[in-house]
C-alpha cells in the first residue's frame, strides 16, 4: 500500500495548519490568552485554510492579526455581511485575506477562514482573548483552554445554520500545540492543578506572587487543557478601576474609565445552617450515545447522591433525554420512602441509549408542568454539551427565569462552554465542569447547597463617587447571590474629580427575610497600561446582554450591538474581524482549493451531526426503528415520525420494578409535527438492586430517605465488618437504627472527612433523625462505634 506523505486530513489532503502557540496572562482572577497559529502551503496551487475551533463562550476575543513574511496586517472588527464581501472581494482580487467570526449559533465556537494562500507561503495568525475565571467548589479558580471540539448535534427537522466542523480522532491530529501561562497575583500562588501533564511550577519572586507554568511536550489532544489555580486568601471582595483608551474619545465605552465589582458574599452561620426544607427537584439527564461509558456510570452515582441528600417532603423527578426523552414519573411526586425507592430502581438501569442530543422538547415539557405552590422550582441538567441549537436552548430558560433556577453541568472534554454557562446565567443558577477524571459527585452536591439556599431577594448595587463622576452599568442586573459564588460586574465611569479620590460601592440584598448589604470603599486611581482588559470584559458583558435580546427582530438592538462591538474591538454574533494584505494582489492560476483544517474530536464525528436530517425523508425512514450506524436508535414511522417525515415529540415512562400500577397520563404537549404518545404503564417486578462498588456510595444507597440507617447485615458488610461484630458492639438497649445510623456517621466523619461536600447534606438529615428521637445515650453509641470502627470522631463533630 503507497503511504501518502506530509501531515493529512481524513480526506487524505494536506492540512496546512502546522502547529499552534498559546500564551498566557492569568492576573488573579482574569486571563488573557495570545494564541499564534502557523499555516504553510506545500502545495503547488493557492489555497483557502478553513479551521473551526472553541473558545470560552464568555471570551471577549479582542484582536485578530496575520504575518506574512516581515508583514503584519491588523484586523478591523467590522459588521458581519460587510466583512464577508469585502473577504470574498480580496479573495476574487488575488488579494490575501483573513476573515475570523464567531458562529451565529453559539458564542463558543469560531470559523478562520485564510485565503488565498500562495504555494509555499506561510502565514502566523495571532488571536488575542480575555476570559474570566470561573470559582471552583474547592476555591480554585478554574481556566480552560478549549481544543476539543466535537461537532455539535443538530436536532432532527432544524435548519443547520451553523458552521460545519470537520473532526478526527485525536490521535490523528496533525498541528502540534505548546502551552505557557504566566500567574500573578496579590496573594500568593498556592498551586495549579491540572489533568494534563505540566512542568514543575516556577515561582519569579521570594513572596511567590508571580509563577509560570507550562504544559509538558507531547499533548496528546485528548482533553481540554484545564488549569486550577490556587491563591491565598483569593475570595475577598476588591473593586478594580481601569484607565480608559487615551486615544478613544471620552463620552465613550473606550475613553473613559471601567470598573469591576467582584463580590463574594459571606452569609452569616445562622442563615446557612437553616438550609431550604422545601423545593420541587428537576433533574434533566443526558442519555445521548456520546454518554457512554464512564460518564453515564458517573450520573447514575451522582443521582443515587442527589436523591439521598433531598429534605423529605419536597417533590422530584427525573427527565432523561436524547433523540426522544422520559421521565421516571408522569407528574414531579412528593419526597417519601416509597418514591426514593422507585426512582433509585430506574436510575441502577440507566443506560445512554437515546440517541441525539435534543434537550430543548425535554425542556419547554418541564416548563408546561405548573409549579408546586410554595415549593420552589430546582432544575438540574447534566450534559456533555454537543448541541446546534445553543441559543434556542437559553432563551427558554431565560423565558422560563421566573419560575425556576436552574444548575447546569458539563461532563466530559468538548462540553459546550457556551450551553452550559448560559443555562446557569439565564436560570439564575450555576454552572459546573466536570473534565478529564474529575468526580462529578463533589461539584454537583456543592451546587445541591446552592440550591438549597435560601432565594436572595431585592438585589440592589449602588455607587457613592467622587463629585463629577457618573456611572453606567455594563452588567445586567444581579439576579442570584450564592454562598461561595463569586459574580463579577461591570461598569463605566464617565468624568473626573480633582477632589475626591475615594469611591464606595454597597450591594444589598434581602435573605431569608433578613436585609444585608456589603459596603467597599475603593481608591479611585484608574491603572494605567492594563491592556484595557476590564473594558473589553465589561464589552462582552454589555454585548452578551444585548445579544439576549433578540436583535434579529429589533434593528436598533442589533445596531447597539454592532456599534459596541466596533468601538470595543471585541468580537459579536453580529461582526466578524476582517484583515486584508493588500499589497499581495497577484492573479490567482487555477482554482482556489478550500482545505478544512481538521478539529479534534474524541468520538466518530458523523454521531453528532444530525446524520438523520441530511438524509432524503425515504432514507431516513428506512433507517427509523433500527439502530444507525453509530448504534443510535431512531423511533419507527408509525411511533415518532408525522407524515411530513419530522420528529414528533415523544415522551415514554421507564419501566419501574417491583410496583403494581398504572398511569394513564393526558396529552398535554401538542405540536404541529405530530400527537404526543402517552401510554399507559404495566410495573413489573425486576431483579434486586446490587449495592454500588464504590464503598461510600455502598453505605449511601442504604440510607433511608428519612436518613436513618437500618441495622442489617447489607450496614455490616458496607463498613467492612460482620453482623456479628456489628450487634455485638452495640449498648445495652439501644434500639437498633439509632446505633447503625451513630455508626454510619462516625464512618463518614472518620473515613471520609476529605469527601465531606458529598455526604454533608444526607449526614445533616442522619442528624436531624436522631435528635427526634430524643435517646439518652447518644454519647455512649458514638464511643462504641469508635471502638468498633477504629476512629476518633467526637460527639460535637457529628451534630449531636
Amino acid at each position: 500500500m503507497m503511504r501518502c506523505c506530509g501531515l493529512l486530513s481524513v480526506n487524505k489532503e494536506p492540512v496546512p495548519l502546522k502547529a499552534i502557540e498559546v500564551q498566557v496572562e492569568v492576573k488573579d482572577h482574569v486571563a488573557t490568552v495570545v494564541s499564534t497559529l502557523h499555516y504553510e502551503n506545500k502545495e503547488d496551487k493557492a489555497i483557502e485554510a478553513v479551521f473551526v475551533f472553541p473558545l470560552p463562550a464568555d471570551a471577549a476575543v479582542c484582536h485578530f492579526s496575520a504575518k506574512i513574511g516581515q508583514t503584519e496586517i491588523v484586523a478591523d472588527v467590522k459588521e458581519k455581511q460587510e466583512a464577508r464581501e469585502e473577504y470574498d472581494d480580496a479573495l476574487s482580487s488575488g488579494q490575501q485575506a483573513f476573515l475570523l467570526e464567531e458562529s451565529e449559533q453559539s458564542p463558543d465556537i469560531f470559523s478562520l477562514s485564510v485565503g488565498s494562500l500562495p504555494p509555499g507561503e506561510s502565514a502566523s495568525i495571532r488571536l488575542d482573548y480575555v476570559t474570566e475565571l470561573a470559582v471552583e467548589a474547592d476555591g480554585g479558580l478554574r481556566f480552560c483552554l478549549p481544543v476539543v471540539l466535537n461537532p455539535r448535534y443538530q436536532p432532527r427537522g432544524s435548519e443547520d445554520r451553523g458552521v460545519q466542523v470537520m473532526s478526527v480522532p485525536a490521535s490523528q491530529v496533525p498541528y502540534s500545540l505548546t502551552f505557557a501561562a504566566r500567574l500573578s497575583s496579590p496573594r500568593q500562588v498556592s498551586k495549579v492543578d491540572s489533568a494534563c501533564p505540566l512542568e514543575p511550577l516556577q515561582y519569579l519572586n521570594k513572596e511567590q506572587t508571580q509563577a509560570v507554568v507550562k504544559l509538558a511536550a507531547g499533548h496528546a489532544f485528548d482533553r481540554d487543557i484545564e488549569l486550577l489555580i490556587y491563591y491565598k486568601d483569593a475570595h475577598q471582595p476588591a473593586v478594580v478601576v481601569e484607565a480608559g483608551k487615551a486615544s478613544a474619545e471620552p463620552g465613550t465605552l473606550m475613553g473613559d474609565a471601567a470598573v469591576m465589582l467582584s463580590v463574594y458574599p459571606e452569609f452569616c452561620q445562622a442563615v446557612m445552617s437553616s438550609l431550604a426544607t422545601r423545593g420541587e427537584f428537576v433533574f434533566l439527564l443526558d442519555r445521548s450515545g456520546s454518554m457512554q461509558g464512564a460518564r453515564i456510570g458517573s450520573a447514575r452515582d451522582t443521582l443515587l447522591l442527589l436523591l439521598k441528600s433531598l429534605p423529605m417532603g419536597c417533590y422530584f423527578n427525573i427527565y432523561s433525554f436524547g433523540s426522544s426523552f422520559e421521565s421516571i414519573f408522569p407528574k414531579s411526586m412528593e419526597y417519601s420512602e416509597k418514591t426514593l425507592e422507585n426512582a433509585l430502581k430506574i436510575v441502577k438501569e440507566i443506560q445512554a441509549d437515546l440517541g441525539g442530543t435534543e434537550i430543548l422538547r425535554p425542556l419547554q415539557h418541564i416548563y408546561s408542568q405548573p409549579c408546586i405552590p410554595n415549593q420552589p422550582r430546582q432544575l438540574f441538567v447534566f450534559t456533555d454539551g454537543e448541541v446546534g441549537n445553543t441559543k434556542d436552548v437559553t432563551s427558554l430558560v431565560k423565558k422560563n427565569s421566573s419560575s425556576h433556577r436552574c444548575f447546569s453541568f458539563g461532563i466530559g472534554e468538548g462540553a459546550s462552554t457556551a450551553l452550559i454557562n448560559g443555562l446557569a446565567k439565564e436560570g439564575g443558577g450555576h454552572a459546573q465542569f466536570i473534565a478529564g477524571t474529575d468526580r462529578m459527585q463533589p461539584k454537583v452536591m456543592q451546587s445541591l447547597q446552592f440550591a438549597l439556599q435560601p432565594a436572595v431577594e431585592d438585589i440592589s448595587v449602588t455607587w457613592d463617587l467622587p463629585k463629577g463622576v457618573s456611572v453606567t452599568p455594563l452588567s445586567p442586573p444581579l439576579t442570584a447571590i450564592f454562598q461561595g459564588q463569586r459574580s463579577l460586574i461591570y461598569a463605566q465611569l464617565t468624568g473626573q474629580s480633582s477632589e475626591e479620590t475615594v469611591g464606595c460601592v454597597t450591594v444589598k440584598y434581602s435573605l431569608a427575610g433578613h436585609p444585608f448589604q456589603n459596603k467597599l470603599a475603593f481608591a479611585f486611581h484608574p491603572t494605567e497600561d492594563t491592556g484595557l482588559t476590564i473594558h473589553r470584559l465589561g464589552a462582552r458583558t454589555l454585548i452578551r446582554c444585548l445579544e439576549s435580546k433578540e436583535p434579529e427582530k429589533d434593528e436598533e438592538v442589533k445596531k447597539k450591538v454592532v456599534n459596541v462591538s466596533v468601538q470595543s474591538g471585541v468580537s459579536s454574533s453580529f461582526t466578524s474581524f476582517i484583515a486584508i494584505n493588500k499589497g499581495s494582489s497577484k492573479p490567482i492560476q487555477g482554482p482556489l482549493l478550500q482545505r478544512r483544517v481538521p478539529g479534534v474530536s474524541l468520538r466518530a464525528p458523523m454521531a453528532y451531526c444530525g446524520i438523520m436530517s441530511s438524509m432524503p425523508y425515504d432514507a431516513s425512514r428506512r433507517l427509523a426503528g433500527s439502530l444507525d450506524s453509530q448504534g443510535y436508535r431512531h423511533a419507527t414511522k408509525g411511533k415518532g415520525l408525522s407524515a411530513k417525515g419530522k420528529r414528533a415529540p415523544e415522551l415514554r415512562f421507564s419501566k419501574m420494578e417491583k410496583m403494581s400500577a398504572k398511569w394513564s397520563v393526558p396529552n398535554t404537549l401538542g405540536d404541529a409535527g405530530g400527537p404526543d404518545r402517552f401510554s399507559s404503564l404495566e410495573i413489573n417486578p425486576g431483579p434486586p438492586i446490587q449495592p454500588p462498588s464504590d464503598t461510600l456510595l455502598q453505605l449511601v444507597s442504604l440510607q433511608k430517605a428519612s436518613g436513618y440507617w437500618e441495622l442489617n447485615p447489607a450496614l455490616a458488610t458496607a463498613l467492612h465488618k460482620t453482623s456479628k461484630q456489628v450487634e455485638q458492639a452495640k449498648p445495652a438497649n439501644v434500639n437498633g437504627n439509632v446505633w447503625a445510623t451513630v455508626v454510619a456517621l462516625v464512618w463518614l466523619h472518620g473515613f471520609k472527612s476529605d469527601a465531606e461536600v458529598e455526604w454533608k447534606l444526607l449526614a445533616r438529615k442522619a442528624v436531624s433523625w436522631l435528635l427526634a428521637q430524643k435517646v439518652p445515650c447518644i454519647a455512649e453509641c458514638v464511643t462504641a462505634g469508635n471502638t468498633l470502627l477504629g476512629c476518633n470522631v467526637q460527639k460535637d463533630s457529628l451534630g449531636l
